[in-house]
């Protein structure tokens, strides 16, 4: 069985290199490991050192039983609808301009598509892991509440209405009535703009059962998943990974580790100059000493509100350029459950 592990948390916080980490620590030790990111930018690819990557899973040259992609949302949604439409309806669902916008700025849309990509990596069960780097923060609860949002999307009441009874009936009752005076309309108004909008509601809410029994189907994948949570002790990641323990035992399962990143070490804490230590020298031992605090209270206040299993990933005053250095990088990490993340 695939094992599944999702990466999430705010933005900025190293998540795409820690989801890279993790993918080459795996793959390393002989576990074929597929990584995939949803996030647009190149950071995955740049953290791996590749040129490209596509929305088709590709080997790694340089590192034996590792595969990446990037998930295309746009064309991922294509996807989805070729698959839960009759193939005249989805051709033109995928060429009509209110479809291509819904796939371009709906963010529910994005991230269903991507999550469906996602969960169709792990049911191929061509690898024994697969590593999903989530969008940031917002994006990154999308992509768990994105399938019940779908299927409110498509089934939902404003658009039952609109598109009036059960099918077939409703696509008769637009050929021979509604059409003929949504063109009368688009006549006077000069374009047709209301007959497409009409056509796209009706053709889209014909893959409603598709898309809500392929929602079942995801939701099944990230409820199995173990959902990492990456953060740093500042503020506001902080505030962001309470959130996603606050949301998602609701919509997916409780994160089994919070990932404090560029922490500090513990040996830092509580330390002074020397006493001949120039004054410059004592005030920067003093604010790295109580930053080491703070961010040791921050852990420690966490794991006790939310009784979630803290881990730690060192800071480094260089970030890793190379696959060995993004290898060594979870070689000082503690408190990772390595027996629920490895398969």
């Amino acid at each position: 069985m695939t094992r599944t592990v999702l990466v999430t948390g705010a933005g900025g916080v190293g998540k795409t290199t820690f989801a890279a980490a993790l993918a080459v620590r795996a793959a390393r030790i002989g576990i074929r490991t597929l990584v995939v990111t949803v996030d647009p930018a190149r950071r995955l690819a740049t953290a791996l050192g590749l040129e490209h990557l596509g929305d088709e899973p590709q080997p790694h040259d340089g590192v034996p039983n590792l595969w990446a992609a990037m998930l295309d949302s746009k064309a991922s949604w294509r996807a989805v609808a070729m698959r839960h439409a009759d193939p005249e309806v989805a051709t033109r669902l995928a060429e009509n301009e209110f479809f291509i916008a819904a796939s371009e700025h709906f963010p529910a849309s994005q991230s269903y598509a991507a999550a469906d990509q996602a969960a169709t990596f792990v049911q191929a069960r061509a690898w024994d892991m697969v590593i999903v780097d989530t969008p940031p923060s917002g994006g990154g609860i999308d992509f768990f509440t994105a399938p019940a949002q779908m299927a409110d999307l498509v089934g939902g009441r404003l658009l039952r209405w609109i598109t009036g009874g059960p099918l077939p009936g409703r696509r008769f009752f637009y050929d021979r009535a509604a059409r003929p005076i949504l063109r009368m309309a688009d006549t006077i108004l000069g374009s047709g703009l209301l007959e497409r909008v009409s056509e796209f509601l009706i053709d889209l809410r014909t893959t409603y059962d598709g898309v809500a029994r392929r929602g079942r189907e995801i939701e099944k994948v990230l409820a199995s998943a173990a959902i990492l949570v990456v953060t740093t002790a500042d503020p506001a990641p902080v505030g962001e990974a309470i959130r996603f323990y606050r949301q998602l035992p609701d919509v997916a399962s409780t994160p089994v580790a919070v990932i404090f990143n560029r922490s500090l070490p513990d040996e830092w804490a509580n330390v002074a100059a020397g006493p001949d230590a120039p004054a410059a020298v004592s005030r920067v031992v003093e604010q790295w000493s109580a930053e080491t605090v703070r961010q040791a209270d921050a852990r420690s206040d966490f794991s006790t509100r939310y009784g979630a299993t803290v881990a730690t990933v060192p800071w480094r005053a260089d970030p890793p350029t190379d696959l060995d250095g993004l290898a060594s990088l979870l070689d000082d990490a503690s408190g990772l459950p390595w027996d629920i993340i490895l398969p």
